[in-house]
C-alpha cells in the first residue's frame, strides 16, 4: 500500500512540476498578466522615422465558430470578441508607443456624443455661439486604416497520448493542439489602396496527466485511487500573441516595401532580415530567435555581420573572396 501511495504522489508532483501548477494558479487575487514574448519584441522595435496615424474601426471574429462542447450545443464563441481592443494595445506597444498614433474609431459614436455634450454645456453656461478651438480642438484623422480579423480557429489539429499500467498501477497523459489565425491589412485612406497584408497563427496547447491504482492490499481490502491534472492555454492569450505577431510583421513588411522606415536603418536591418528569413522559411523560428538575440546585444559591426549571415553571405567581402569583381 505504501508503494502505491508513493507512486501516486510522485506522479502527481511530477505533473505539477511539468505544468507549473502551484498555489498561484488557484489564487483569487487579481494580477497583471506578464508580458508575452511577442509583446517584448514589439517593445524593442527601433523607433520609426515618423509615427504613423492609424485607425481601427473593427477587428472581429470572422470564423463564426462556437466553442466546442461535449455536452451539446453552446452559444459561447470559440474566440474572444474583444480582438479590436487587443489590436489597439498591440499597436501602442510597438516601439513603446513610438510607431503608431491610434485614433479612436471603434466607439466613434460615443466620442461624438460626448463632444456634443461639451458643446451644448459651454453654449448654455458660457454663452458660446461658436466652437472654441481651445476648449474643443479638431479630432485627429488617420492616414492608414487597419482592418482584418480572426479568420481561423481550428480545433484538434494535433491530438495524442500515452499510458502504461502494471499490477494495477498506471499513468497516462493526453494532449491536444488548436490553432488560431489572424489577418491584418493596412489600407491607405488617401487612395484606398491595400498597402500590405500580414497573416499570423498561434497554437493553443492543452495537456492532461492522470495516475491511478487498483489492487488488493489485504484479504478483502481493495485500494482504488485516482488523481490527475489538466492545463489549458487560455484562448485569449494565444489570440493576443497572434495579433502582436501580426503587428510586428506589419511593421517589418512596411519597412521592406518602403512604405515607412526606421529612424536608424542600421538598427532595424537585422530585425528585417531575420523576419524575412522566418517569413520565407529559410530558417527555423528558434534559429532566427537565437540570431536576433545575438544581434541585439552585439556592437554595431557585429550587428551588420549578423545581417550578412542571415542573408546567406559570409560578410561584406564575400563576393571578392569568391572571385567576383
Amino acid at each position: 500500500m505504501r508503494t502505491a501511495l508513493a507512486l501516486l504522489a510522485s506522479v502527481g508532483l511530477s505533473g505539477c512540476a511539468a505544468y507549473n501548477v502551484g498555489p498561484s494558479r488557484f489564487s483569487t487575487a487579481a494580477f497583471i498578466p506578464a508580458k508575452t514574448p511577442t509583446e517584448v519584441r514589439l517593445n524593442q522595435l527601433p523607433p520609426p522615422a515618423r509615427p504613423l496615424s492609424v485607425a481601427v474601426y473593427g477587428f472581429g471574429d470572422q470564423t463564426g465558430q462556437f466553442k466546442p462542447s461535449e455536452q451539446g450545443q453552446t452559444l459561447s464563441r470559440a474566440v474572444t470578441q474583444g480582438a479590436g481592443s487587443i489590436l489597439v494595445k498591440a499597436l501602442q506597444d510597438a516601439g513603446n508607443r513610438q510607431w503608431f498614433t491610434v485614433v479612436e474609431r471603434e466607439q466613434f459614436k460615443n466620442l461624438l456624443n460626448e463632444r456634443q455634450v461639451i458643446r451644448e454645456m459651454r453654449e448654455r453656461y458660457l454663452g458660446e455661439t461658436n466652437v472654441n478651438a481651445q476648449a474643443l480642438p479638431s479630432l485627429l484623422f488617420a492616414g492608414v486604416l487597419l482592418e482584418g480579423g480572426v479568420i481561423g480557429y481550428d480545433t484538434n489539429t494535433v491530438t495524442g497520448g500515452a499510458g502504461a499500467a502494471f499490477l494495477g498501477l498506471g499513468a497516462s497523459t493526453q494532449y491536444r493542439q488548436d490553432t488560431v489565425t489572424v489577418y491584418l491589412r493596412a489600407v491607405s485612406v488617401r487612395t484606398g489602396e491595400v498597402l500590405t497584408t500580414v497573416t499570423a497563427s498561434k497554437t493553443i496547447a492543452s495537456r492532461s496527466l492522470n495516475a491511478s491504482t487498483f489492487r488488493y492490499v489485504a484479504f478483502k481490502e481493495l485500494l482504488e485511487a485516482e488523481m490527475g491534472i489538466t492545463t489549458n492555454e487560455p484562448d485569449q492569450l494565444a489570440l493576443r500573441q497572434a495579433i502582436e505577431k501580426a503587428v510586428y510583421g506589419l511593421v517589418l513588411e512596411g519597412v521592406d516595401l518602403k512604405l515607412w522606415a526606421f529612424k536608424s536603418p542600421e538598427a532595424g536591418a537585422p530585425l528585417l532580415e531575420a523576419y524575412k528569413a522566418e517569413r520565407d522559411g529559410k530558417f527555423a523560428p528558434d534559429k532566427v530567435e537565437t540570431a536576433m538575440k545575438a544581434a541585439e546585444s552585439a556592437p554595431p559591426l557585429k550587428v551588420l555581420a549578423t545581417r550578412d549571415r542571415l542573408k546567406g553571405n559570409d560578410g561584406p567581402d564575400a563576393g571578392n573572396k569568391k572571385g567576383s569583381p
